[in-house]
């Protein structure tokens, strides 16, 4: 008996050392010296030089600024000021209002209840958003008290079409179409940010039998589509949305930072709105939002496609995640298979085959016809930006990030975001 139980035991054993050790563990992000990287510190100092210059001659009233390779900050600095009226300097952990940067979020909140089985891309959103059943397109509209005719659309609008803004959905206030901003208005939407009382799934019925820009899955408008996620998120998950993100994916990144609302301990950090006035920067004014909407007012929308608020530091951290393929300091967020997904090309008859760059699932991908002009980084590279000035990349290739931080509006000759860029492939010394 002792020896067949030792002849299974080892049998056991052989097999174990045998399995693949397929998860692999990485790091959370901590700082190291470019060089031990592959990065010049020499280079990297022609960002502080850029930037330095910017807030000096008035083109940005301040910034924070993060580069990130192999999953080591080389790269974190702020410059000039958070708010001029009262002297308060940018810090490296200050909060900024990161608006549609809040879209990738979104989605990759989407994309884990996809994982889970919960439905398919290609589901129609009325399965589980009745409003939105048998939408039409817009025909013809009334400037003089925003009547509107529509005709039916030729098939109903899927999860997949609302994730890559090819719904026909529109977005008021930011519209490309003043039709849509005068019909949105009218019908009392909430397009993004408010410090208003208003409820999510309040907003997104409403919105649902409002008339589309196109057919669905006919063109790219940029749109609220991210906003009927977040309901749609509530909806399977059972859980409000703010709540599902810090539970499912804040939390298990160590994102503290990032909020809809900022809790009380800080609010202090929340960098100010700031336009160019008289030669100065002034803080933004109260006009169809208050600009102070995170730290004010009901805190009850949760806008999946514009409410967020976070650092650098804390976005940066996403990013790894997806360029370490879905995983970052033992948490596995999504499978890399869904990370090569969401990657993807979606609708090759919006974007074709010789696009520069296209929208996948969550993030506008950089192809190689795009990677070959060279400044914008390696093919495959994802990015976004914000509504108040804030902007990202990461280069799965070079396996860098860049992110640069700013709260304006109004503002004029501003080339920081695409010199910052430029700055940081120059800096790969490899």
């Amino acid at each position: 008996m002792k020896k067949l139980l030792s002849a299974v035991l080892g049998i056991l054993f052989l097999v174990s050392c045998s399995v693949p050790q397929t998860e692999k563990k990485s790091s959370a992000l901590a700082e190291a010296s470019p060089e031990s990287q592959g990065m010049s510190s020499e280079r990297l100092a022609r960002i502080d030089n850029m930037l330095n210059e910017a807030v000096s001659d008035g083109t940005i009233p301040g910034a924070v600024a993060l580069v990130a390779r192999n999953g080591k900050i080389v790269y974190h600095k702020a410059f000039g000021m958070a708010d001029n009226e009262s002297g308060r300097l940018m810090k490296k952990d200050d909060i900024f209002r990161i608006a549609s940067q809040t879209k990738a979020v979104t989605a990759t909140a989407v994309m884990m209840l996809w994982e889970e089985g919960r439905f398919r891309l290609d589901d129609p959103i009325s399965k589980y958003i009745p409003e939105f059943k048998d939408p039409g397109v817009l025909k013809t509209f009334n400037e003089k008290d925003s009547s509107y005719t529509t005709e039916p659309a030729a098939s109903e609008i899927t999860i997949r079409q609302l994730l890559t803004h090819t719904s026909g959905v529109g977005y008021g206030f930011i519209d490309g179409d003043d039709r849509f901003k005068m019909i949105y208005h009218k019908a009392g939407i909430n397009d993004a940010f408010t410090e208003k009382k208003v409820i999510l799934a309040e907003n997104i019925k409403k919105l649902g039998p409002l008339p589309l820009h196109h057919n669905p899955g006919e063109k790219y408008v940029y749109s609220e589509g991210l906003d009927v996620l977040g309901y749609l998120i509530e909806i399977v998950s059972g859980m409000p949305f703010d709540q599902f993100l810090r539970t499912r994916l804040f939390d298990p990144l160590g994102m503290d930072d990032t909020w809809f609302y900022l809790p009380e301990e800080k609010a202090s950090r929340l960098v100010s709105v700031q336009e160019p006035k008289d030669g100065t920067w002034k803080r933004f004014p109260v006009t169809s939002y208050d600009p102070d909407y995170p730290v004010k007012g009901a805190k009850s929308y949760f806008a999946g496609g514009a409410g967020l608020t976070s650092t650098v530091k804390d976005y940066a951290t996403m990013l790894q995640m997806y360029l370490n393929g879905g995983e970052l300091n033992g948490k596995r967020i999504l499978s890399r298979t869904t990370v090569q997904a969401i990657m993807g090309n979606q609708n090759y008859r919006v974007w074709g085959e010789d696009a520069e760059s296209y929208y996948g699932l969550a993030f506008g991908v950089l192809t190689k016809r795009g990677a070959e002009k060279g400044g914008l980084g390696s093919e495959g590279t994802f990015n976004w930006g914000g509504y108040f000035n804030t902007s990202y990349f990461a280069d799965p290739v070079e396996k860098t990030i860049g992110l640069i931080f700013k709260q304006t509006q109004n503002q004029k000759g501003d080339g920081t975001e695409w010199k910052f860029r430029l700055l940081v492939g120059q800096a790969v010394n490899d």
